[in-house]
C-alpha cells in the first residue's frame, strides 16, 4: 500500500483537492442558491434537489469544459507549434521521443502496440481523442444545466421557455463559455512564455535552474 500511495501520490493529492473543491462548491452553491430564492419568496432546494438543479450542473460543467478544451489544444498544438526556450515545447533542433515510431518489439509496451493494426492507430492518438470526448461531455452537460437553470427562471418570472435551439443561440450560453475559456488559455500562455525565463527547481514542468533560456523542452 505504501509504494502504491508513492507511486501514485501525485494523482492521489489532485484527486482528493478535486473531491473537496467539488464538496465545497456543492455546499456553497447550495446556501447561495437558496438565499437567492429566499429573497424571491421561493422555498428553498434541498440538497438532492440542488444536485440536480441547473444552477450545479451549469457551474460546475461550465468549468470543466474550458479545463478539457485547454487541455486538448495544448496536447494537439504543441505537435506541430514550437515556442523556443519554453519548457512546454519540443525541442526543433533535436528528436523528441513523442515523435518515435512504436516499436511492438518493447516487452513492456503497452498491449495496443504489440498488438497493432487498428488498435496501435487509435491508441497513437488516444490522449487527444479522450480529451475531446470529455469536452465534448462536459460541453453539452454544461448547456444542458443552463439551458434549465434558464427555463428555470423564466418560469419564476412567468416568461416562456427558451427551446434548445434558442438558447445555443443566446448570448448568455456563451459569455459563460467565453469568460471561462479566455483564462485557460492565458493560464497555458503564462506557463509557456514564462517556462523560457523562470525556473522552479525539482518540478518536471521547468528547465533546470542552470540552463539557458534558449534551451528548449523539460
Amino acid at each position: 500500500m505504501k509504494k502504491f500511495v508513492k507511486d501514485n501520490s501525485l494523482s492521489i493529492v489532485f484527486l482528493l483537492i478535486f473531491a473537496g473543491s467539488l464538496y465545497a462548491q456543492f455546499i456553497t452553491g447550495w446556501h447561495h442558491h437558496n438565499e437567492e430564492l429566499t429573497e424571491k419568496g421561493i422555498a428553498s432546494l434541498s440538497k438532492q434537489a440542488y444536485f440536480k438543479s441547473g444552477h450545479f450542473i451549469q457551474a460546475t460543467f461550465e468549468n470543466w469544459e474550458s479545463e478539457f478544451l485547454q487541455m486538448f489544444l495544448f496536447v494537439v498544438l504543441t505537435i506541430f507549434l514550437i515556442q523556443k526556450g519554453s519548457s512546454e515545447s519540443k525541442d526543433p533542433q533535436n528528436e523528441n521521443p513523442s515523435d518515435r515510431s512504436p516499436s511492438p518489439l518493447r516487452i513492456d509496451a503497452p498491449s495496443p502496440v504489440r498488438k497493432g493494426g487498428i488498435m496501435l492507430a487509435l491508441y497513437k492518438h488516444s490522449l487527444s481523442i479522450a480529451l475531446l470526448l470529455l469536452f465534448i461531455a462536459s460541453f453539452t452537460l454544461h448547456f444542458y444545466g443552463s439551458l434549465k437553470d434558464n427555463n428555470h427562471e423564466m418560469i419564476l418570472k412567468g416568461q416562456p421557455q427558451a427551446t434548445g435551439w434558442e438558447y445555443l443561440r443566446s448570448s448568455r450560453f456563451w459569455f459563460e463559455s467565453f469568460q471561462n475559456w479566455q483564462s485557460e488559455f492565458l493560464s497555458v500562455f503564462c506557463i509557456v512564455f514564462l517556462s523560457i525565463y523562470l525556473r522552479q527547481i525539482g518540478s518536471p514542468q521547468s528547465k533546470p535552474v542552470d540552463a539557458p533560456h534558449y534551451q528548449t523542452g523539460e
